[in-house]
């Protein structure tokens, strides 16, 4: 039986989740990685191959909240990503979006969280306030174009930046021994899990 990746599951939370990642075709595949506001999965992350940066992590040209870390003291005061910049959006019909860091927030503290093995493929089912469950592969993450993790972690973006250190986003990590929500370099490639718009 074919998967439909953008079915939505009500999980009884504020938003409905996605059947699979951004780039999958099954629950259990990791789908693609992408640096934060990026839609477009590469072989290489890190701040010279990001895409609103000149090279280093205080040469921010776009979402950047403090002149320390802007072009040229560039700010623009974004800070949640735009629709343009958001894969999930712009890789799926324009009905889903990434989640944002409330959003994430509550699948962390309202769902079970348990370590599963799906088809071969470690990673977390998670199941909502009303039963229902989507599954989470442990896909890691990529800094420059080594993979970290793979099989124990997941990494995941939201939307949001992080507004004292624009260069780092907001995100959530999975891990086998803590999960919650973290920040983190936006070069980073990790994993998205859409929500219905």
């Amino acid at each position: 039986q074919t998967i439909d990746c953008m079915e939505p599951v009500d999980l009884g939370l504020s938003v409905m989740w996605a059947t699979c990642n951004v780039g999958a075709e099954k629950p259990e595949d990791y789908g693609d990685y992408f640096a934060w506001g990026e839609t477009q999965p590469k072989s290489n992350y890190n701040w010279s191959t990001y895409k609103y940066c000149l090279g280093t992590n205080k040469t921010m040209i776009k979402y950047c909240t403090s002149s320390s870390y802007g072009h040229n003291g560039f700010t623009d005061g974004k800070t949640i990503l735009e629709a343009s910049d958001d894969v999930a959006y712009a890789d799926w019909e324009k009905k889903w979006r990434m989640p944002s860091r409330t959003e994430f927030s509550e699948l962390l503290n309202e769902c079970t969280w348990v370590q599963v093995t799906n088809n071969g493929v470690n990673g977390y089912r998670v199941t909502g306030p009303n039963g229902k469950s989507i599954f989470l592969p442990a896909a890691g993450k990529r800094k420059g174009n080594t993979s970290w993790l793979v099989g124990s972690d997941c990494f995941y973006w939201a939307s949001s930046l992080n507004e004292n250190y624009p260069y780092e986003a907001r995100g959530s990590y999975i891990g086998t021994n803590e999960c919650g929500l973290d920040k983190c370099n936006r070069y980073e490639g990790r994993t998205v899990r859409a929500v219905l718009r």
